[in-house]
């Protein structure tokens, strides 16, 4: 009993040195990383119409104007099922025809993703009808199948995205989600289309291999500063290079037949509050993400080496500008595009 005792111990001492050289060798890996230029980058956003009215914004506008006056040319929008099917078998298009549309007359290139669990919180937009329903899968992958066929002949889209961070549990109000039915949400939508398939992961909490065995092209998350459970703010202590990490160590593990391409589906550039942003005040929400932290993670997103970078609130620097004459965040993100 003592030998194992032993043996455990020194099991665990020789792995909290492997995870100290670990991090030692990334940050001294990361002294000899340069960001990638303006000109290597394709920076994009992510734009929630949902969101954008819980800021109390006209979202057409907000939307109009990061396409208008920012600029952007890359955009990823969610199909909300809430939104498509408030009524079994009763579908509504309005917004998200209007957003393709607008971004289809400027060129622009469209990420949609699709799913039950789509960006924003509360992760997962089910409509009231669905939840508990008997035949919930089914209906699920009849509204997938109906975005699809209805969106697949837009040259506008380049990707579907399939669900948002599947593998990231216990997070966000989900009334029913496993991995059996995200398989057979990827089928579906490949014998509908053949354009590529885009499966994301966190970039901090999540292992990628499984995302990356599913998808064509793997997208990674990153926040730098969270909440845990509404108590304690945390600041992750990982340099750039972890991402370059995970990316080669993934690769290898899940295998030559594996997405290659990763991009940056969500990058921090927003206020992470205790509360969502429309729930607590302007002098918190600046306290979160200055200025400075801003730029800063604009810089970090660069130095990890991944050229397709997608911001995280886009809605929220419209609202800064246009709510409380803050532009300093919309002017510098004018320039990124």
């Amino acid at each position: 009993m003592r030998r194992i005792l032993h043996i455990i111990k020194r099991s665990i001492v020789y792995l909290l040195l492997a995870v100290f050289l670990i991090f030692v060798s990334l940050w001294i890996w990361n002294i000899f990383v340069d960001e990638l230029s303006d000109d290597e980058v394709n920076f994009g956003v992510t734009f929630s119409n949902y969101y954008a009215m819980e800021l109390g914004l006209d979202w057409k506008a907000a939307y109009l104007a990061t396409l208008d006056d920012l600029g952007v040319k890359n955009l990823r929008l969610a199909a909300y099922w809430s939104e498509i099917e408030p009524e079994n078998d009763a579908f509504n298009f309005d917004s998200l025809d209007f957003e393709i549309n607008e971004a289809e007359k400027r060129n622009a290139k469209v990420i949609l993703v699709v799913g039950q669990k789509v960006p924003r919180w509360p992760e997962c937009f089910v409509p009231a009808w669905a939840r508990g329903h008997d035949t919930y899968r089914e209906e699920l992958l009849q509204y997938i199948e109906t975005v699809v066929l209805r969106y697949k002949d837009v040259p506008a889209i380049v990707y579907w995205q399939i669900e948002n961070e599947p593998f990231l549990g216990g997070f966000g109000d989900c009334a029913i989600f496993d991995i059996d039915l995200l398989d057979e949400e990827i089928t579906l939508v490949k014998s509908l289309d053949s354009r590529q398939i885009l499966v994301t992961d966190s970039g901090e909490l999540g292992d990628w291999v499984r995302a990356r065995k599913r998808g064509d092209i793997f997208g990674t998350t990153m926040y730098r500063d969270v909440w845990f459970k509404r108590t304690i703010r945390f600041r992750y202590p990982l340099p750039p290079t972890w991402f370059q990490f995970k990316d080669l160590t993934s690769r290898v593990i899940a295998g030559a037949d594996s997405a290659e391409k990763v991009i940056v589906v969500e990058m921090q550039a927003e206020a992470w509050g205790r509360d969502p942003i429309p729930y607590i005040t302007l002098d918190e929400q600046l306290k979160y993400m200055d200025f400075e932290t801003f730029k800063d993670n604009i810089v970090y997103s660069k130095r990890a080496g991944f050229p397709d970078i997608y911001l995280w609130g886009v809605e929220w620097w419209y609202y800064l500008k246009e709510v409380h004459n803050i532009p300093e965040f919309w002017n510098y993100a004018k320039e990124l595009f």
